[in-house]
């Protein structure tokens, strides 16, 4: 055999190991970056997409969960939602006072967490599922939920108590009927009910402004059996009470009057007459005290917003002083459009922002624009040096009721966060290092209320 045959056998086989994983190689799949979950609050349905860690972040076809119930958007709409241990409750309310089916349903995100110490890997192992839900005439027709260490507190509000459902429980061979068998009732509360929880005590609010239970506050012990008694009550001493918190010990409340907090370990006592309520002014607009009815928390701050118009203000309070007190940061709208927010994120080697966003009715000439204030310019842990930083274009709100504010989430590493556009039926991508916008995606459905879970997939 010929010397040449040998040689044109070994270019043979170089070229076709050169050229082979050219032709069989597929194109790299873009890892993900992170799973969002949006409300269409035209359909009263829950949607997910998968945003892909490419350059400027792609979204994946919205789709809507699967086993999520088909409710009637003319009777009934989803509230809040929350995330825990891979596993999304979302309170479901009905315009019947509970009579016709409100409740909650669970889902199982498929994603799961890996913790390494200092970091964590992502897997986004299955699409999402619902697990359980609980939908009739008797679940107190849910407005507000909460999630305290990582439990689960839905408010209902007609039964004067709340349920407690913890996910870090749930395992993947749970039935749905035994998930709902775990949700655990304890009284406490009444009408539009709002409550904080802390070291196994929850304090649950009456919203009345007048009558008997006006201004009262509830302390139940939580337990995962649940309770049909309240420990205590105590009277705070202001009422129309829609807002609470638990901070650094404190327990806060949002009455129509200003800002209350107790401590927490005064209210785990058992005995009312050891309560001291305290209670920091917040001025007023004209003859009207100022009030705020919600509180985000991000360590040991308390973040609400006040005012209107000329007067809307972000208000700070760190709870761990001794006795705290309020710093407010002017940050004033245009006629017709009103704060909502804060909305707290922390980029990757940065200091913590808050997002506050100018929403409107639709039709109402206002710009679309968001706040952005740098929560710690310092970096030394505390939020007294905060201070406004941009305002960044969006995409339009539609306030109707409820629903139609800008909404945020992001990737767990604090690189991207993604904003609704509930008047344009998209989303917004922003770059949190530089604060720009990197992509816009057309969404299926009129965006409301949105949440997000993991980093890129490993």
């Amino acid at each position: 055999m010929s010397s040449s045959y040998f040689s044109i056998s070994a270019a043979i086989v170089i070229l076709g190991v050169l050229v082979c994983p050219l032709v069989n190689a597929a194109e790299p799949k873009a890892s993900i970056l992170s799973r969002v979950f949006y409300q269409d609050s035209e359909n009263a349905t829950l949607y997910w997409a998968d945003v892909s860690a490419t350059d400027a972040p792609a979204l994946s076809k919205p789709a809507v969960v699967d086993g999520f119930p088909e409710l009637d958007p003319a009777k009934q709409s989803l509230v809040q939602m929350r995330i825990a241990s891979g596993m999304l409750l979302v309170g479901v309310r009905d315009e019947e006072d509970g009579e016709f089916q409100s409740g909650w349903v669970l889902v199982d995100t498929g994603v799961r967490e890996e913790e390494h110490g200092d970091h964590s890997h992502w897997h986004y192992e299955k699409p999402p599922v619902v697990r359980a839900m609980k939908l009739d005439d008797a679940q107190g027709n849910p407005a507000h939920l909460y999630c305290y260490d990582g439990v689960f507190y839905l408010a209902n509000d007609a039964k004067n108590g709340f349920t407690r459902l913890d996910p870090s429980q749930i395992k993947d061979t749970d039935s749905g009927e035994s998930i709902v068998a775990r949700a655990a009732f304890h009284s406490g509360g009444g009408g539009h009910i709002t409550l904080a929880v802390d070291d196994g005590y929850a304090v649950s609010t009456w919203a009345g402004r007048d009558g008997e239970n006006a201004g009262r506050v509830d302390v139940t012990p939580v337990s995962s059996k649940g309770t049909e008694e309240i420990a205590i009550s105590f009277p705070l001493g202001f009422s129309g009470l829609h807002g609470a918190t638990s901070a650094a010990g404190k327990f806060f409340f949002a009455p129509s009057d200003g800002v209350c907090w107790v401590s927490a370990k005064d209210a785990q006592k058992m005995d009312p007459s050891s309560i001291q309520v305290h209670h920091i002014d917040l001025g007023k607009d004209g003859e009207t005290s100022r009030r705020t009815g919600s509180f985000t928390t991000h360590g040991d701050n308390v973040l609400f917003l006040t005012g209107k118009g000329e007067t809307a203000s972000l208000a700070i309070i760190d709870a761990s002083e001794d006795q705290p007190e309020v710093l407010m940061i002017s940050v004033p709208t245009e006629e017709g459009a009103r704060l909502a927010g804060p909305i707290v994120a922390t980029p990757l080697r940065q200091s913590p922002l808050a997002f506050l966003f100018h929403d409107h009715a639709p039709g109402v000439d206002s710009p679309d624009i968001a706040t952005v204030v740098q929560l710690d310019p310092d970096k030394n842990g505390k939020f007294n040096d905060a201070k406004i930083t941009t305002e960044i274009a969006l995409g339009k709100s539609a306030v109707v009721g409820h629903a139609g504010h800008h909404e945020m989430g992001f990737d767990a590493r604090g690189r991207f966060a993604w904003v609704s556009n509930p008047g344009d039926k998209n989303l917004t991508v922003l770059n949190l290092e530089n604060l720009t916008v990197v992509a816009t995606h057309e969404l299926v459905g009129t965006p409301s209320h949105l949440v997000s879970i993991g980093g890129r997939g490993h």
